[in-house]
C-alpha cells in the first residue's frame, strides 16, 4: 500500500492489520514499514501469578544464601551505589 493511500485511509489500513493482514507501506517504490497486528504473549500475567502462588516458599535459608551471595558477587564498597 502506498504511503499517502494509507494516510487518506487510514481506518481501512487499521481494519486489514485487525484483520490480521501485515500490510507493506511502500514510498515512491520502495517498501518502508511492514505493519502487522500485534503477536499476544503466550502466558497472561494473570496466570503466571497464580502459577507462582502455587510454588514453595524460600526456606529458612535463603536470606543467608542471598546475603552470601551478594557479598561474594558486589564489594562492599559498591553495595549501595546506583
Amino acid at each position: 500500500m502506498a504511503a499517502a493511500e494509507a494516510s487518506r485511509r487510514f481506518s481501512d489500513f487499521l481494519s486489514r492489520v485487525a484483520r490480521g493482514d501485515p500490510v507493506e507501506v511502500d514510498r515512491h517504490g520502495e517498501i518502508v514499514a511492514v505493519v502487522g497486528p500485534v503477536r499476544r504473549s503466550l502466558v497472561r500475567g494473570s496466570d503466571v501469578l497464580k502459577a507462582l502462588t502455587k510454588l514453595p516458599g524460600p526456606d529458612k535459608d535463603f536470606a543467608r544464601d542471598v546475603s552470601g551471595i551478594s557479598k561474594a558477587v558486589i564489594p562492599s564498597s559498591d553495595r549501595w551505589r546506583s
